[in-house]
């Protein structure tokens, strides 16, 4: 398990498929500049989502639809298969593997700024 953000591989074997972006400024006061993002992610066997990375004013949720995804947080290791995932909140600072044989398919909806679309 690695747990020293320098060590972490970077980004590789990882598809995004952007499916929907909605802007929110017109939606709810107070959230111009902001889109709701909703993106299917294919990770294939030994990709990483990486760096080490935070999501400190850019929260999510991601839903497995296939494949066993490793997340490495805090220290420890989760997986995660088929069905809900996990949240990314402001305290999230983590990074993720497909340590199995099948690519993993994930959707990830989550709340960006205008620079990060």
């Amino acid at each position: 398990m690695t747990t020293d953000p320098t060590s972490v591989p970077m980004t590789r074997g990882v598809t995004v498929e952007k499916i929907v972006n909605m802007d929110l400024g017109p939606e709810i006061v107070g959230m111009e500049g902001r889109h709701l993002r909703m993106r299917l992610i294919t990770v294939e066997p030994g990709g990483v989502l990486g760096p080490m990375h935070d999501h400190v004013d850019r929260p999510g949720v991601v839903y497995v639809l296939s494949g066993t995804l490793t997340e490495h947080r805090d220290g420890t290791t989760t997986e995660y298969g088929p069905g809900p995932g996990w949240t990314e909140d402001s305290h999230t600072l983590h990074w993720l593997e497909n340590r199995g044989d099948v690519p993993v398919v994930e959707i990830s909806v989550d709340i960006q700024r205008d620079r990060e679309i």
